[in-house]
């Protein structure tokens, strides 16, 4: 259940559903039903004022109004307008206290339930409906949202005016949205149930969007009778020796990711600091694009990782430019491009996307992807059409870094990983988590599945760290997620 709808695919759902005999209104009963559930197993009878708008979202809150009731809750339906088709019918049905949509319905009140707008509302709140969102979040009370917080785009993942509800719990239904998770959405809506409510699984087929998990992908385990070799050997390019540390931590993380082999090539100003530093990792010397070009004439070196502390200017423009020439010979080693690799290239991106080729991983944070994406990011409806786009553009993977990061190929696939806590927010974890997917591209797995998978760990090592998290305990801590994986 991890394919995440946009609007218009969540409405396509819908009436599979009912075309496969499934009548709306038991939709909406199902709906409404799933949210009283979710109230009553966490709260007490109380008085629960539902705010009920004019569509379907308000038909859901009816019903959830009228089973509160039925319950024990001191149920009030607030309400501007009635509206037509279902949710009219399930308001006809609604047999308890209605009151006009306004701040003195909340007098009272230890609850209030959002059904005033769902996921497709394309407009900012305006008049009553605004002021009720106001009065609402000012309140202090619980707030039980369904399906997104009213003012919220279910696919922008954004507000789509200043008033927007600040929910407590969100009950969705049949899969999450675009908006679910991310960002400000995701803290919009507190937390998230998704519901069955009787659409049937394939309706959601053909998503392309996934929220990722290792349901969409694998780990690379060794074999019983494999060999050092077998896993890859993963090259780390190092920047001069004032600024070393970055690539001995991606080099880390790509061999506790589980690379057989990890090497940093390092400038000849580098060699002492960064051999004085390792031990598994070993130190190759590769000065400038020609040390570069030699050294991964090698076809056993098959993912390099680049960008980290490698400094911003031509130097690092040449190193790229020898890296992607390798990828055009008989063999093509995979390449992550992080940090200064991209940024380099800020005044002539063109010149780096004409040469990216199908093995290629992008990982910029934001910054980052508006220098070599300018205005993109700005103009696009989300970050995942965003991504989508820069994926099409340049023809590699796009990671664009964050709390709600995007993975999107070049063919259309996108996921959004939504595992990362707080605590990633520290110097060096990007590094980490570019040379956790140069160790996942070294090992043979496919660059999407391999940005995918490198992003989950990443947050799922962050997690189990806890507070504290500093970029090198990433790595250290990588084989206990990784043990609870394989077990």
């Amino acid at each position: 259940m991890n394919e995440v709808l946009t609007t218009a695919e969540m409405a396509a759902a819908d009436a599979m559903a009912v075309a496969r005999g499934v009548p709306s209104l038991t939709l909406m009963e199902n709906a409404g039903r799933a949210v009283a559930e979710e109230i009553a197993a966490r709260f007490a009878p109380c008085r629960a004022v539902v705010l009920c708008g004019p569509g379907n979202n308000g038909g859901d809150g009816y019903v959830a109004a009228r089973l509160l009731k039925a319950r024990g809750f001191d149920a009030v339906v607030a309400r501007e307008t009635v509206g037509k088709g279902d949710a009219a019918a399930m308001a006809a049905r609604w047999d308890g206290q209605t009151v006009p949509l306004e701040r003195v319905a909340l007098e009272g009140a230890a609850l209030i339930v959002d059904a005033l707008f769902g996921a497709g509302l394309s407009r900012p709140l305006e008049g009553a409906y605004a002021a009720a969102v106001d009065a609402a979040n000012a309140a202090g009370l619980p707030i039980v949202a369904i399906d997104v917080p009213s003012g919220l785009s279910g696919d922008a993942g954004h507000s789509l005016g200043d008033a927007v509800v600040r929910a407590s719990l969100t009950v969705t239904f049949f899969r999450k949205k675009p908006g679910h998770l991310l960002l400000p959405g995701r803290l919009l809506c507190g937390a998230l149930v998704v519901a069955d409510i009787g659409i049937p699984a394939e309706a959601a087929a053909a998503a392309s969007l996934h929220e990722n998990s290792p349901g969409r992908w694998t780990c690379p385990w060794p074999r019983l009778d494999g060999h050092k070799y077998a896993r890859g050997h993963c090259v780390v390019v190092s920047g001069p020796a004032h600024a070393t540390g970055a690539a001995r931590l991606a080099a880390r993380g790509a061999l506790r990711v589980g690379a057989g082999l990890v090497s940093v090539a390092s400038p000849a100003d580098a060699m002492a600091v960064n051999a004085s530093q390792l031990t598994a990792v070993m130190v190759k010397i590769a000065d400038g694009g020609e040390g570069l070009a030699a050294l991964l004439s090698d076809s056993r070196l098959n993912a390099v990782v680049m960008g980290p502390g490698l400094g911003v200017g031509a130097g690092t423009r040449e190193l790229v430019m020898a890296a992607l020439a390798a990828g055009l010979s008989d063999h093509s080693p995979a390449l992550v491009l992080d940090a200064d690799a991209l940024t380099s290239f800020r005044d002539d991106p063109d010149a780096l996307f004409a040469r990216l080729h199908g093995r290629c991983v992008l990982t910029p944070h934001a910054g980052e992807f508006g220098r070599i994406f300018p205005g993109l990011l700005e103009k696009s409806v989300s970050k995942v059409e965003a991504a989508r786009t820069a994926a099409s553009r340049s023809g590699a993977i796009m990671l664009l870094k964050g709390a709600d990061t995007v993975i999107a190929s070049p063919d259309g696939r996108a996921a959004i990983n939504a595992n990362a806590p707080a605590f990633l927010a520290t110097a060096g974890a990007g590094d980490v988590l570019a040379g956790f997917i140069g160790g996942l591209l070294a090992q043979g797995m496919a660059p999407f599945e391999a940005a995918c998978a490198g992003a989950w760990l990443h947050g799922a090592a962050a997690s189990v760290f806890g507070p504290g998290l500093i970029a090198e305990d990433l790595p250290e801590i990588l084989p206990k997620v990784l043990a609870e994986m394989a077990h």
